[in-house]
């Protein structure tokens, strides 16, 4: 983030004080936020994500059914033919995107809704496994701690009472 783009997102985020302006200056305001990514440190892989028919593509048309599926298995090998990839180099392209491994990513999908569940719609432990695609509570309650530091009652009871101040 640079205090460039910073400063495009602050204008942005202040046109909601300011209802009459919004239509004239937001479309602006995006454009230029747009142009600072796009010229950014992050900018060639943000363009080589997005061009039509790259690799960065498929890989995100992936890790987009994964984000709407994480709950059903799914094989690296099926992710890679649904990227019209090798196995190999669709785990290095998603490596590249996500800075995890297929099959961490969907564990974090996973995990991260177990844990929105249990918080925000009071699930117990067991039922929100079950709901995101666990088969075993147990193993759910091991990687749930390995991700969150506590076990899944633990943290929900923390994070309650850090919501409650």
């Amino acid at each position: 983030m640079t205090t460039t783009l910073l400063g495009a997102c602050q204008r942005l985020v202040a046109l909601l004080d300011e209802p009459d302006s919004q239509a004239v200056l937001a479309p602006l305001i995006k454009r230029e936020i747009f142009w600072r990514v796009l010229i950014s440190e992050q900018g060639a892989r943000l363009r080589q994500v997005v061009s039509a028919g790259s690799q960065g593509l498929r890989v995100a048309r992936a890790i987009e059914w994964l984000k709407t599926h994480y709950q059903e298995h799914q094989s690296v090998d099926e992710l890679a033919d649904m990227a019209q990839m090798s196995k190999s180099t669709f785990h290095h392209h998603f490596r590249q995107l996500t800075a995890m491994s297929p099959l961490q990513y969907q564990k974090r999908l996973r995990l991260l809704e177990a844990r929105r569940l249990m918080l925000g719609e009071q699930f117990d432990a067991s039922s929100a496994a079950y709901k995101v695609g666990y088969e075993s509570p147990s193993q759910f309650s091991r990687e749930y701690s390995r991700l969150f530091g506590t076990s899944p009652k633990r943290d929900i009871a923390a994070q309650r009472q850090q919501i409650k101040g």
